[in-house]
C-alpha cells in the first residue's frame, strides 16, 4: 500500500509538472503539429489575449516614414496594446535604414526581439531557412483571426506557404486590383478634340496625332503640345497587354498553367517593340521618355501642356487634375482614368501581388505563444478598421451606416500622428473604402468601373536555395540585357531586323534554366493553392 501510495504521488508530480509547462507563455502542447491551448491561457480572437497581469513582449519594426510622426505614439498603435492587455518594448529603426541595419542582425541571429518585421519578404527563405523564425502554423489555435483570413485569401495562403509546407510570417496587404496604374486622359483636350476615349491601339495612335498637330490648349502655338507624357518604366503596363504580353511580371502562366517569359515571346514582343518604334519615329513617342519622371509630367499638365499620361490612380484626383489650370473638382475638366487599350489582344491592367510587410516570431523567444496571439490580434476586424479609419469621432463618423472622414481627418499631418494605416510596426491591409472616402467622389467611381480590368500578376513564389542559385547567377544579366535592348529596338539604335538575334543571345544567358525554375516554383505554388 505505501508502495502504490508512493507511485500516485510521484505519478501526480509529474503531471502537475506537466499541466504547468503547458500554461507557460512559451508556447502550446503539440499533438503532431497543431497547437493546443489549456484553460489557463485560452484565447478566442478577441482581447485581451491574455488574462495575466505584466505580459510583455519586444518588437522590431521600423519608424513611420513621416519624420514628424512617433508611431510608438501614436493612438491608434497604443490602443491596439491597450486592447490586448499587454505592453511593448519596442526597437524601432529609421524607415530608410531598416533593410541595412536588420538584415545583418537577423544574419547572425543576433535579435532579442519577440515578433521581428523582417526587411524584405525572404524571397529565398533565407531566415527560414536558417531556423530564425516559428512555423506559425503550428500555432493556429493561437490564431482564430489570422486562420480565417487565409481561408479567404487563398492566394496569399499559397504565396506565403514555404516550400516544406509550413507558414512562417503574418503579412500586412496592399490592395490588388484597386488604385493600380492607369491610362488617363485630360477630359478638356479629349472633349475638344471631338473624341470618345480610344478603346484601341489604331483609335489611340489618331488621338496622338491630332494633338501633335493641334492647338488644343489654345494658346496660339500649335507646336507646344507633347501628346502623351509617360515615364519609360509604365510603358511595359500601358501596351505590353495589348499584345498578349505580361511585361510587368516578366512570366507569366496561360489557362493549362503553362509558363513562358514575356520579353521572348517570338511574335507577341516583337509587335510590341515594333508598335513603340512607330510612335518614336512620328514623335507621338518623345526622344527624352527614358529620362521623364512625374516632377516634369507635373509641370507639364500645370501649363496645360499634354493630354495623356499614365501612373498609378492614386495620382488622378489626388496630384494630376488638381495640376491643371481650369479642373474645378469634377470629372469634365480632370485628368481621368480609363479602361485599357486592346491591340492584337484584349486588353488589360496588371495589378500587383498584395503582400505588403511581413511578421515573423523570432524561434528564441520566451514567448511564442503570447506573440502569435498578439500578431493574430493585430489581423483581427476590430484592428484592421483602427487601421484604415482611425478612432470614431476623431477620424471619423457613421452616418446611415456608411462611415465618413471627418474634417479633421482631411489633414494628412494629423491623421499619420495618429497612426493611420501604421503598416510599420503591425501587419495592415490597406483598404479600399477608407481610399474611396479620400479621393474626389468621381474618382471612386472610376476606379470601380476599371477594376474589372485588372489581373493578378505572376504571384511571390519563395525560392529554395537550388532555385535561388539559379536566378540570382543569371536573372540579373537577362533583366540588364532585356532593359538595354528594348530601349535600342524601340529608339531604332538596333533594328528590328536583329529581333532573331537578340532572342539567340537572351538564350545564351541561360533563360532556359531560369524558365524552368520558374515552371517548377509555379507548380508548387498551384499544388499550396489547391491544397
Amino acid at each position: 500500500m505505501k508502495k502504490l501510495v508512493a507511485l500516485l504521488m510521484i505519478l501526480c508530480m509529474v503531471l502537475t509538472l506537466a499541466a504547468c509547462g503547458t500554461g507557460s507563455s512559451t508556447g502550446p502542447v503539440n499533438q503532431g503539429n497543431t497547437a493546443v491551448q489549456t484553460e489557463e491561457d485560452t484565447y478566442d480572437g478577441t482581447p485581451p489575449i491574455t488574462t495575466k497581469s505584466g505580459q510583455s513582449l519586444k518588437i522590431l519594426a521600423r519608424t513611420s516614414n513621416y519624420p514628424n510622426v512617433d508611431i510608438a505614439e501614436a493612438e491608434i498603435v497604443k490602443k491596439v496594446i491597450e486592447n490586448a492587455g499587454i505592453s511593448v518594448n519596442w526597437q524601432l529603426v529609421d524607415h530608410g535604414n531598416y533593410a541595412d541595419s536588420v538584415a545583418p542582425m537577423l544574419t547572425t541571429g543576433n535579435v532579442d526581439a519577440d515578433i521581428i518585421q523582417i526587411p524584405d519578404k525572404d524571397p529565398n527563405q533565407t531566415y527560414i531557412k536558417s531556423g530564425l523564425f516559428v512555423a506559425i502554423d503550428e500555432y493556429f489555435d493561437y490564431m482564430p483571426n489570422f486562420t480565417a483570413w487565409l481561408e479567404k485569401n487563398p492566394v496569399i495562403k499559397a504565396e506565403i506557404t514555404a516550400d516544406d509546407g509550413h507558414i512562417y510570417y503574418v503579412p500586412g496587404t496592399n490592395v490588388g486590383k484597386d488604385y493600380q496604374p492607369v491610362l488617363m486622359y485630360n477630359m478638356v483636350w479629349l472633349k475638344k478634340a471631338g473624341r470618345g476615349v480610344p478603346q484601341n491601339l489604331d483609335e489611340f495612335v489618331e488621338l496622338l496625332r491630332y494633338y501633335k498637330e493641334n492647338d488644343m490648349n489654345g494658346n496660339g502655338d500649335a507646336n507646344d503640345e507633347i501628346p502623351m507624357s509617360i515615364t519609360e518604366a509604365f510603358l511595359p503596363y500601358m501596351f505590353g497587354p495589348a499584345f498578349g504580353l505580361d511585361l510587368v511580371s516578366g512570366f507569366q502562366a496561360d489557362e493549362n498553367g503553362n509558363v513562358k517569359y514575356a520579353y521572348a515571346d517570338t511574335e507577341n514582343y516583337r509587335n510590341y517593340l515594333e508598335f513603340l518604334n512607330g510612335l518614336f519615329q512620328e514623335g507621338l513617342l518623345e526622344v527624352e521618355y527614358t529620362s521623364l519622371d512625374r516632377d516634369q509630367i507635373v509641370e507639364r499638365i500645370s501649363n496645360d501642356l499634354t493630354g495623356i499620361t499614365f501612373d498609378f490612380s492614386w495620382q488622378m484626383s489626388m496630384l494630376y487634375s488638381p495640376s491643371l489650370p481650369y479642373y474645378d473638382g469634377t470629372e469634365e475638366t480632370g485628368f481621368v482614368g480609363a479602361p485599357p487599350l486592346s491591340g492584337t489582344h484584349e486588353g488589360y491592367y496588371v495589378g500587383r501581388v498584395e503582400l505588403g510587410n511581413m511578421f515573423g516570431v523570432n524561434a528564441k523567444s520566451k514567448n511564442i505563444a503570447l506573440a502569435c496571439k498578439f500578431l493574430d490580434y493585430a489581423m483581427s476586424e476590430e484592428c484592421q478598421e483602427m487601421y484604415q479609419w482611425g478612432i470614431e469621432g476623431k477620424s471619423y463618423v457613421v452616418e446611415n451606416g456608411q462611415k465618413k472622414f471627418t474634417e479633421q481627418a482631411k489633414d494628412n499631418d494629423w491623421l499619420q500622428q495618429l497612426g493611420i494605416n501604421p503598416a510599420f510596426v503591425y501587419p495592415a491591409q490597406q483598404s479600399v473604402a477608407s481610399t474611396d472616402e479620400l479621393v474626389a467622389d468621381w474618382h471612386a467611381k472610376v476606379n470601380a468601373e476599371i477594376r474589372p480590368y485588372v489581373r493578378d500578376p505572376w504571384p511571390f513564389i519563395y525560392s529554395t536555395e537550388e532555385e535561388a542559385d539559379i536566378i540570382n547567377t543569371y536573372y540579373v544579366d537577362i533583366e540588364t540585357y532585356v532593359s538595354e535592348n528594348a530601349t535600342a529596338f524601340i529608339t531604332g539604335t538596333r533594328s528590328l531586323s536583329e529581333f532573331d538575334a537578340y532572342i539567340a543571345g537572351l538564350e545564351s544567358l541561360n533563360l532556359q534554366q531560369v524558365l524552368e525554375v520558374r515552371k517548377t516554383q509555379y507548380e508548387r505554388f498551384l499544388k499550396a493553392f489547391n491544397n
